[in-house]
Order: C-alpha cells, then sequence, then structure tokens
C-alpha cells in the first residue's frame, strides 16, 4: 500500500545510540555499534563527517517510533546510494528535464502587482544563471508551454553529469522539490538562503493566500517544503 506525506511511516526505535565512524574521509552511520544500512543493503557511508552528523541528528531525534517523513536526509542519502550510485544517467535527466518547463521563466501576464514581486524576485535569479553558467534561459508570460533551447537544456545536463553522487542526488531532489533547475542551482551555490528559496517557489501561491487565505492543507504542504528546503541547505554546505 502506498504511503501519502500526510500518512508517515512508523518503524519502532530498534537502537539506543547513533554513532559516526570515519574511516579515509568517509563516515558511516552506527546503530548501535552496527553500520546502518539502506533497504538495499549498502552501508550508510557519506562522503563528509559533516553530511554523517545532518544524518546522524535525524536518527538521534527519532522517539519511540522512527517516523521515515521526518527524515528528509536521510531518505536522499539512501536515494543516492540505492539509485543514483547506479543509476546516473537517470537522475541526470530527472534533474535536467526541469529545466525545460523551470518555474521562474514563467511570468505573469497580470495584475501588475503580481508581476512586479516576480520581477524583482526572479528576474536576478535568472541574471545570475546566465553569469554563472552561460544559462541563457528564455522567460515567457502566461501558462503556456515554452521549451528552452536546447543548448540551455545541454549545459543543464552537463552540470548534473560533473555533480558527484550525492551532490546529484540533491540537484535532482531540488529540481522537483520547487519545480525549477535555476532555484536549486542558486540554493545550491549560496545565492540564496531556504528562506529565501521556498519564497521564490511559492510566490505565485503566496500572492494567492493573500486574497484568499489558506487551508490547512497548503499550509501542511508549505511546512514540508521548508522543512527539506533546509536540509538541502545544510546538505550543500555539509558536502562543501
Amino acid at each position: 500500500m502506498a504511503h501519502s506525506p500526510e500518512t508517515p511511516v512508523r518503524i519502532r526505535r530498534f537502537y539506543k545510540s547513533v554513532d559516526i565512524s570515519r574511516l579515509d574521509g568517509a563516515a558511516t552511520i552506527l546503530l548501535d555499534g552496527r553500520t546502518a544500512r539502506t533497504p538495499a543493503g549498502r552501508s550508510l557511508t557519506l562522503p563528509t563527517a559533516a553530511l554523517a552528523t545532518l544524518i546522524q541528528e535525524e536518527w538521534q531525534a527519532q522517539g519511540l517510533d522512527i517516523v521515515l517523513s521526518n527524515m528528509p536526509a536521510t531518505r536522499l542519502a539512501q536515494t543516492a546510494l540505492d539509485g543514483v550510485f547506479d543509476h546516473r544517467e537517470d537522475a541526470v535527466r530527472e534533474f535536467a528535464r526541469f529545466a525545460e518547463a523551470d518555474l521562474i521563466c514563467y511570468f505573469a501576464e497580470h495584475p501588475a502587482s503580481l508581476v512586479k514581486r516576480e520581477e524583482e524576485s526572479w528576474g536576478p535569479l535568472l541574471a545570475w544563471a546566465k553569469d554563472e553558467f552561460g544559462l541563457s534561459f528564455e522567460r515567457t508570460r502566461g501558462i503556456s508551454h515554452r521549451r528552452q533551447p536546447p543548448a540551455v537544456l545541454a549545459a543543464v545536463s552537463g552540470i548534473g553529469e560533473t555533480a558527484e553522487v550525492f551532490d546529484l542526488a540533491a540537484l535532482a531532489f531540488g529540481a522537483a522539490l520547487f519545480g525549477s533547475v535555476i532555484l536549486v542551482l542558486a540554493l545550491r551555490a549560496g545565492r540564496i538562503n531556504a528562506r529565501e528559496t521556498v519564497a521564490a517557489a511559492r510566490l505565485d501561491e503566496a500572492f494567492q493566500e493573500e486574497h484568499w487565505g489558506v487551508d490547512e492543507e497548503v499550509e501542511a504542504h508549505a511546512a514540508r517544503l521548508m522543512r527539506d528546503t533546509v536540509m538541502l541547505e545544510k546538505w550543500f554546505r555539509a558536502l562543501a
């Protein structure tokens, strides 16, 4: 049975201590002195001690039950080890496909107040992507799909192809989370922080909420988005 984000998967906590074993620059999570494993049976070994510490804190924070939905860094590490490690090309494609219709290339036609906010938030990021990576994304008005130039898509794929496994996993996760390659690259580079990233990703939604209010489901989604974005910011810093 599939579980939605609103239906947390719970596993009875089976460990007391969470430690880190360091060897040759890598760091492995230990549960009661034993190597923690991914669902595919790989050791939960991270490329930096800082990243291992981020994941260690998630395991330590669990109560009587392990709530997997509250462990975004652990799940991303599992994705990197069990998925991206063996299927890099798929991860690159997953990352690059969000460049085809990047969220922040779709500007509103009206009202003027919304257009102004988008220009102030998204415009500088589009300029940054061009200056930093040579990505000349084409902007459009309205919601009609506009495919980006082949050169842009090829350049984005190149970024993914040169990323190491844990970096690529985070890029693909972030691009899907925000619907934007530009936003995840800006977060990764420190051009914007987690709060600014979420604000840019939810700009249109937030504008609507000011006029129509917020329901519980939207509020819960926004909270999960912020949590995962904060994790991503820490993830990129830990890799660096």
